[in-house]
């Protein structure tokens, strides 16, 4: 079906076809208008191969020596500098003006913060790295023109938001949300008091899907991105972006045709660009944004990955994170998994329910307030509240800060290798890849706990990082270093190479990958002493490419404690 077609089909499904007639042409001749714009975009090769590993980072994450330049410019510094050729694509998280929420509480879709520099900074990146660039879609900040306009009675923006009668309506007493904060927040208006929708935060206010001027907008805020330079466009907290009464308010169908009208934009005018949806959710309801793998999300983010990953190396047992593994796939050629471990939020633990017990979930929060974390909390449609996420570094994580070993830095890069060794496409969170320690004292300055693992460095002490070689953050970046650079030569990491799990034990976690030209046995150690598998299912002479050693799989192979070997034939 063409995407014209699909894109009319999805618009009836939401807003009827009377509606729909009114805009349809408008939507029309938009389109027509941002296509030739946007061609000056179009790659040379298709995104994505083993060659394609995104960085996630803010515009800020690494100030510049010089004071008066422009932030943007230090994040470019240092991806062409300490980042290529292992990294070639880079998440810049929301560098829009905004009033909290560390940029996810939007003030201008359309401008580039100051201090950060302009889209012509933006577009420099853009250049020599893949962007992936956010549409925070299900909410602006209260200071936003259309808010603003709202609270001054403005009738074009009076249903641009979700406003209730009745904060205790039972229609919504069933909401699903991350957060312990009220779902509804009072605002003075010239019309007096309204109660507006607050999934987030009263600072991040909804908008409201069911008018459909709001969708237009928020497409020509997505065409604008892909105008400078955008190649992958995430959809911030979309699972929650349409609202019914009596329901959830979470994956409804209508929120899942929202995607489908994105990615129809994007197939009618800039096919070359990607979709990928952050939706924090357990993993069946997660991978449902693949749609039938033509016609949603290209990537979803693999959300239950995190937390098992870290319970396999907290315990030295890895037998969950390999059931899970066996069960990874996706609907077709058209989609593939966004693998991480940390990023700018916390480690999510609700797509961990249904495979780590409550006592292996207790294991997770009390080992992260022993290594100095915090967590974080969802309210529950009963009143209560439940554990959302753990906020800390991954390293710290992983290792008691209190009580440091020589076989840290190992524990940490054989973490990171086996999200790089998974089908998918891997992001890296920028301070992982010098394995950050937490800031303790950003989440003094700052108020909130995710500011633990949200610290800024200057061009100085990365440069001190990384000059001394026996440091934990040297041996880290190293090491990291090397994986990336091999990975990106091996066929067999790419998203699409089929990928077998092995069910060795449960101190290994093994994978065997088969590209078009090479084949790959990866068995990465979960435990703190040496091993040796026997694996008779793979005659002849392989060489681990990380090594250098020749091996005889069939004979046994050694692992050194927290030893990742990936087994070329």
């Amino acid at each position: 079906m063409k995407a014209d077609t699909r894109l009319l089909d999805l618009l009836q499904f939401l807003y009827g076809p009377s509606l729909v007639e009114e805009f349809w042409p408008e939507l029309q001749r938009s389109l027509e208008v941002w296509r030739p714009r946007l061609k000056r975009w179009a790659p040379e090769r298709p995104l994505f191969s083993q060659e394609d590993v995104f960085l996630i980072a803010y515009g800020d994450h690494v100030l510049p020596p010089e004071t008066t330049t422009p932030k943007l410019q230090g994040l470019r510094r240092f991806l062409e500098d300490y980042a290529q050729p292992g990294v070639n694509g880079v998440h810049i998280l929301p560098f829009f003006p905004y009033s909290s929420d560390d940029g996810f509480s939007v003030i201008d879709y359309l401008q580039v913060r100051p201090d950060l520099g302009t889209w012509h900074d933006v577009e420099a990146i853009a250049r020599s790295f893949h962007l992936m660039v956010d549409l925070v879609l299900n909410h602006v900040s209260r200071q936003h023109p259309w808010f603003q306009a709202f609270v001054q009675g403005d009738p074009q923006y009076r249903d641009f938001f979700i406003v209730v009668d009745d904060p205790h309506d039972p229609a919504w007493a069933h909401v699903v949300r991350p957060r312990t904060t009220p779902l509804f927040t009072p605002v003075e208006t010239t019309q007096g008091r309204r109660y507006v929708w607050t999934t987030f935060s009263p600072d991040q206010i909804d908008l409201n899907y069911h008018n459909p001027q709001v969708l237009l907008r928020m497409i020509e805020v997505l065409l604008h991105y892909i105008a400078h330079g955008a190649r992958v466009i995430r959809l911030d907290a979309v699972a929650y972006a349409w609202k019914e009464p009596y329901t959830p308010c979470i994956h409804l169908p209508q929120t899942h045709a929202l995607v489908k009208v994105f990615r129809a934009v994007v197939d009618a005018v800039a096919p070359w660009v990607r979709i990928i949806t952050e939706t924090n959710v357990p993993h069946e309801e997660n991978v449902a944004y693949f749609g039938d793998g033509t016609d949603e999300a290209h990537l979803v983010y693999n959300f239950t990955l995190p937390p098992l990953t870290l319970h396999a190396f907290l315990t030295g047992d890895a037998s969950i994170l390999t059931r899970w593994a066996a069960t990874l796939e996706t609907p077709g050629p058209q989609t593939a998994f966004f693998n991480f471990l940390a990023s700018h939020d916390g480690i999510g633990v609700t797509p961990a329910h249904g495979w780590l017990s409550s006592r292996d979930l207790e294991r997770l929060y009390e080992t992260t307030r022993r290594h100095g974390g915090r967590l974080s909390y969802k309210a529950l449609p009963d009143g209560g509240r439940q554990v959302y996420e753990l906020n800390i570094t991954w390293y710290d994580a992983l290792n008691d800060p209190a009580h440091p070993t020589d076989l840290d830095a190992e524990r940490f890069l054989a973490s990171q290798a086996v999200m790089l060794t998974l089908a998918g496409v891997p992001g890296i969170y920028l301070p992982s890849l010098f394995g950050a320690r937490n800031c303790l004292r950003c989440v003094e300055e700052r108020g909130y706990p995710r500011a633990i693992n949200r610290e800024k460095f200057s061009w100085e002490k990365l440069q001190d990082m990384f000059a001394a070689s026996s440091s934990s953050h040297a041996r880290v970046y190293q090491g990291y270093r090397r994986l990336l650079q091999w990975r990106r030569t091996l066929d067999a990491f790419h998203p699409q190479a089929p990928q077998e799990v092995l069910n060795l034990g449960p101190g290994v976690f093994a994978l065997k990958r088969t590209g078009r030209t090479s084949t790959l046995v990866a068995l990465i150690s979960v435990r703190d002493h040496p091993q040796q598998y026997v694996l008779p299912q793979f005659p002849g002479v392989w060489q681990d490419v990380l090594s250098g050693e020749s091996l005889r799989p069939a004979e046994g192979v050694p692992l050194a404690p927290y030893q990742v070997r990936w087994l070329v034939a």
